[in-house]
């Protein structure tokens, strides 16, 4: 089992879904895990099922509160894993997408990992190690209609990634993100809703659809998406860097 119980991790987005798993996951291999998000009442229960596990609000797209975020949980311990998660899936046609949707979902998902990176790296001075994750997605590394805000705010996370590796190669500190198909999280639930209100079709014919999606014909769990974290934080994942884990259940 992968032992990290010198390590203090933060996640944002970590009230629910993959966020909520990574903590959990990496509470029971004894990190202390800190828990961000702009709910408070997702982050409390979160917490409350670990002694390992404190929480604080904090906004990703507000570059003073990931500030202020990361000054407060370094005062209890370094910061040495770092999980950007936050982020939406929302979508829109191109010909009918405002520039304020766009806007919203780049500062969401692509400023607010840049964000969680840089105060990350802000903090390590001569640290010699370090795991920071990114949780992209498959349309990371695809398109699919509609999702243009999403798929790009996605692809920037990929290029983030990859440069931010390149920048503390020959440390050992080790950058990466992760590239789940669709999980089962309350962005299923959102998502089926948008499809129901769109199409006229029942519940179960839209989350088919969605399950469908992925090659094996099921979700991912959002437990299987905190076990290649955990994974990611071993000492068996140190060489593995820069990369872009698929987590969709085969090729896309």
């Amino acid at each position: 089992m992968t032992d990290l119980s010198q390590r203090h991790a933060l996640i944002t987005g970590g009230g629910t879904g993959i966020g909520a798993a990574c903590a959990l996951a990496l509470a029971e291999a004894g990190a202390q895990v800190t828990v961000t998000g702009r709910r408070r009442e997702p982050l409390e229960e979160i917490a409350a099922r670990s002694d390992r596990i404190r929480w604080r609000v904090m906004d990703v797209e507000d570059e003073e509160s990931v500030v202020e975020g990361f000054a407060e949980a370094r005062a209890v311990q370094p910061v040495d894993i770092v999980i950007a998660n936050a982020g939406v899936a929302e979508t829109a046609p191109l010909a009918k997408m405002s520039l304020d949707f766009w806007r919203r979902v780049q500062r969401i998902n692509a400023d607010g990992a840049f964000l969680t990176f840089r105060e990350a790296l802000k903090g390590l001075g001569k640290a010699d190690w370090g795991r920071h994750i990114a949780v992209s997605s498959i349309a990371g590394q695809t398109g699919f209609a509609y999702g243009g805000a999403y798929c790009a705010s996605k692809h920037a996370m990929i290029g983030l990634v990859r440069a931010a590796s390149a920048e503390v190669l020959k440390t050992g500190i080790t950058v990466n993100a992760l590239c789940p198909g669709y999980v089962r999280t309350p962005i299923i639930e959102r998502s089926v809703a948008n499809i129901l209100e769109k199409t006229g079709i029942s519940a179960a014919e839209a989350e088919a659809t969605l399950r469908e999606a992925n090659p094996n014909g099921r979700f991912v769990e959002p437990e299987e998406v905190a076990q290649t974290a955990l994974w990611l934080c071993s000492d068996g994942a140190r060489s593995v860097t820069g990369q872009a884990i698929q987590i969709a259940g085969g090729d896309v």
